[in-house]
């Protein structure tokens, strides 16, 4: 977990703070049940704490292609790629922070009515190639494009600033907050600052040589990315915009 023992630039001096991760926990290298397990673990031991979010790979059509489906298997069992299936099933694709923050793993959806229709969605479910919840684990920004269009991923949309700013303003949101694509420098900003994507994982599957990062949420609401490379060696903090409400509890839906 954080790679896999923790982030030196988030404070643990603060009890009360809480942890919301973006999704894709498997598929990513030999050790994903490990991962996972962890995560659901102290999901259970704080559950006010820790706060799980849905990525595309926590979907059986894509952890059975990508790795997980033959780690389970050969580790241990079908048996036990299924009753993570089931686990899937049940997780959250996006939250609310204080109102003004919306996190999700992949990104905007296209015809979004309102917040609360999210919530209408029933679980466990899988996640289909189109609609909402498919945004939610697979859309991506995208410069220049007018309005949601066809994702060449095959699943989901892809959006351009204008879209993002349009949603913004509509759900009366600051910032959105996503992952889904590596990012040289841990994070990347889109449509003036008002979407971020976030990515943890440095030196990504031993492939790039990219840093990590972090968004962290004060209670005041402002923003600081902390970013850092494989050994967990620190790299200059860089600030996100700082959203006007106090900050709680993620709201997941």
């Amino acid at each position: 977990m954080f790679d896999i023992y923790g982030f030196p630039h988030v404070s643990q001096k603060d009890k009360s703070s809480r942890y919301l991760f973006l999704g894709d926990y498997i598929d990513r290298g030999p050790f994903s049940i490990e991962v996972i397990t962890l995560l659901f673990a102290y999901r259970l031991l704080h559950p006010q704490k820790m706060f799980l979010l849905r990525g595309n790979h926590e979907s059986r059509p894509v952890n059975m292609q990508y790795g997980f489906y033959n780690e389970c298997k050969r580790r241990y069992s079908v048996t036990l790629y299924e009753t993570f299936q089931w686990a899937f099933y049940c997780m959250p694709l996006c939250a609310i922070v204080g109102g003004r923050i919306m996190c999700m793993h992949g990104g905007i959806p296209f015809g979004l009515l309102s917040l609360e229709q999210i919530d209408e969605f029933q679980r466990p479910t899988d996640i289909a190639d189109v609609g909402i919840p498919s945004d939610l684990c697979w859309a991506d920004p995208v410069s220049g494009v007018v309005g949601f269009q066809d994702s060449p991923r095959g699943a989901g949309h892809v959006f351009g600033e204008a879209t993002v700013k349009e949603f913004n303003e509509k759900f009366k949101l600051d910032l959105i907050v996503r992952a889904h694509q590596v990012v040289m420098d841990g994070y990347e900003f889109f449509a003036d600052k008002k979407l971020v994507t976030i990515f943890s994982a440095p030196c990504y599957c031993g492939h790039f040589d990219n840093l990590g990062a972090v968004l962290q949420v004060a209670t005041n609401m402002e923003c600081t990315i902390n970013t850092f490379g494989h050994d967990l060696s620190a790299a200059p903090i860089k600030k996100a915009p700082a959203p006007a409400q106090v900050a709680a509890a993620p709201v997941t839906k």
